[in-house]
């Protein structure tokens, strides 16, 4: 898949921002890989939740979203950056 001249690689290391309705503790970034998880709170004045960190390949970032989904966080969005 290409996108204005980019070549969409699904198993390459990429920078990921996963954002979640509600409140995730920082305790919790071992559990998440080391990402960064910083507690925010929205525009509307709900608490939301940034995961920020690299995803090694889509197996891993299932593997996160799965966590999630277990802990009971709803997912708002997910945001792919690759590395240069």
């Amino acid at each position: 898949m290409t996108d204005a001249g980019h070549t969409f690689n699904p198993d390459c290391v990429a920078i990921y921002e996963i954002m979640v309705k509600g409140y995730l503790h920082k305790s919790r970034a071992d559990w998440f890989d080391g990402m960064a998880i910083e507690p925010q709170v929205d525009a509307d004045g709900r608490s939301v939740t940034k995961l920020t960190g690299k995803v090694v390949d889509q197996a891993a970032l299932h593997g996160l979203l799965r966590k999630l989904y277990d802990l009971g966080m709803s997912l708002l969005s997910i945001k792919r950056n690759e590395l240069d």
